[in-house]
């Protein structure tokens, strides 16, 4: 079966970027001149998905708003010859249809992922976490690209992978099981925030899983853990004792937007990478480095 279908869990509060994510979400703070979420939603049109699926909440309505067209603006920038601001929304509205459902409790990423299932149905899906995005500089591929290949080669549910330094293993989800091919590895193992010595490897799960419907009776069965949220971790590990999941070591970069300080960095390293702004900005970043 074709993966065409997307889900974004962009429902939390985003506590770790307060005060500046109170009023407006975190998934709409941008990088250079786009809100990170869009970033995300090109990921997905890239791989080859045309329906995606916010989950969001009753103070992130804007994020559904970013992805809704507003002829009042377009007529203005028409006529003001600068259609061209919205161009990159209106292209991604061309090619991706984007739907919104709201998670009435922050009850965990578990249970934000489950408000997909009406939507999702019997299909397989990507899950892609709003407040990360990859850059593919080098002639990586994006994540999404990189499960939907694996998907249609093992017809599993597929988890992205990334490598990281032992002493941080705890941060993270980590996987083990073996390698079957370069870069693939089928998982026997899925610990949440081991110790160093505890931990299978050093590959942590990196905010996208392309899932088959079979997560959702999994999420059904997974009880709450700590501060009754639901972890999509939990789930996985019940879905790991029913059917395969394999694993791919991403090659694209990580970025994640969810604190200031590694929202600031991701800004500047975007910023390097686009000539006429690196322009602008080098001069500063050169004297406050003096």
């Amino acid at each position: 079966m074709n993966v065409t279908k997307a889900v974004i869990p962009a429902a939390g509060f985003g506590t770790r970027m307060l005060p500046a994510a109170k009023a407006v979400p975190k998934e709409l703070l941008p990088v250079l001149d786009k809100p990170t979420i869009q970033y995300v939603v090109e990921e997905a049109a890239a791989a080859g998905i045309d329906d995606v699926l916010l989950v969001t909440s009753r103070e992130k309505k804007a994020v559904e708003d970013h992805f809704d067209r507003i002829p009042e603006l377009e007529a203005r920038l028409a006529a003001s010859g600068k259609p061209a601001l919205l161009a990159s929304v209106a292209a991604l509205a061309e090619r991706v249809k984007v739907h919104a459902v709201r998670q009435a409790e922050q009850k965990g990423l578990g249970d934000a992922v489950y408000q997909a299932k009406r939507h999702v149905g019997s299909a397989p899906f990507v899950c892609m976490l709003g407040d990360t995005i990859f850059s593919t500089t080098g002639g990586a591929e994006s994540p999404t690209t990189a499960l939907v290949a694996a998907y249609e080669k093992y017809g599993t549910s597929v988890i992205a992978l990334e490598e990281v330094p032992a002493e941080k293993v705890s941060r993270y989800g980590i996987v083990g099981g073996a390698m079957v091919e370069d870069g693939v590895i089928k998982l026997d193992r899925l610990v949440e925030k081991p110790t160093p010595e505890a931990a299978p490897s050093r590959l942590a799960v990196a905010a996208r899983y392309l899932l088959t419907p079979a997560i959702f009776a999994c999420l059904e069965e997974t009880k709450p853990g700590k501060g009754g949220e639901i972890q999509l971790t939990d789930a996985l590990q019940l879905l790991l004792a029913r059917e395969p999941i394999h694993g791919v070591v991403v090659k694209a970069r990580r970025h994640d937007i969810g604190n200031p300080v590694d929202w600031l960095k991701t800004n500047l390293l975007y910023a390097s990478r686009d000539p006429v702004m690196w322009k602008a900005i080098e001069p500063m970043v050169r004297e406050l480095l003096g």
